[in-house]
């Protein structure tokens, strides 16, 4: 389903609602057993994103600028092939594009729109609405590792990657108050998406499976 399930349970407690961290993603079993983690899975010794990262020039591509709050270390470097680094490319651009339309407040945003198609879209306007009804929005650092993309013959792909959200905390709007919260197992998700390209040449998220506290991305 969406990006950080672990990040946002919205929970109408008062007028004034609160939000934890706790699932609101799939807790569907992984493809892979966790007993076997994934390589490169450890978080000692983090880098900074790869200059190979960069999404593809285009005139219309969003232009995407977020608040110095938020940072992100996507440590997944080129692999030489051409497809699967494009894929690697848009994926991280459509994860920055769902954290601005959470700091635009807005579940329409059209970034991330540009990067999200049919059941991915529609999921991801709901998990973002949750942000904005609760006046609610994000802050601290991110990390994305352990990619794993193929590219089929039918013009489709898959892409498996880690987070570590250890160092990620909800941030109240109104009072401009973040909520820390300790580092637990549910820190550490693993997503799973399917992609195709579209007319414009993106590889665009069709869906989106993630599950908390996976073995294979803790440390």
């Amino acid at each position: 389903m969406n990006r950080r399930p672990t990040l946002l349970a919205a929970l109408a407690l008062t007028a004034t609602a609160a939000l934890t961290l706790s699932a609101c993603g799939s807790d569907d079993a992984s493809t892979t057993k966790d007993s076997d983690k994934i390589a490169g899975a450890d978080t000692g010794g983090e880098k900074p994103a790869s200059p190979s990262a960069s999404a593809p020039v285009s005139a219309n591509r969003p232009k995407i600028e977020l608040p110095a709050d938020l940072s992100y270390i996507f440590d997944w470097p080129k692999t030489g092939d051409k497809e699967k680094d494009a894929i690697l490319a848009d994926s991280e651009q459509s994860i920055k594009a769902v954290d601005l339309a959470i700091t635009n407040q807005n579940a329409l945003d059209k970034a991330y729109l540009y990067y999200y198609e049919g059941e991915a879209a529609a999921e991801t306007q709901e998990f973002i609405q949750n942000y904005v009804d609760n006046k609610a929005g994000i802050t601290g650092s991110y990390r994305f590792y352990a990619p794993e993309v193929a590219v089929g013959k039918d013009g489709a792909a898959s892409l498996s990657y880690c987070e570590d959200q250890g160092k990620a905390y909800v941030k109240y709007l109104e009072s401009n108050k973040v909520k820390k919260t300790e580092v637990t197992a549910k820190s550490y998700v693993i997503y799973h998406t399917s992609l195709k390209k579209n007319s414009k040449g993106v590889w665009a998220i069709q869906k989106m499976v993630s599950q908390s506290g996976s073995v294979k991305c803790q440390p």
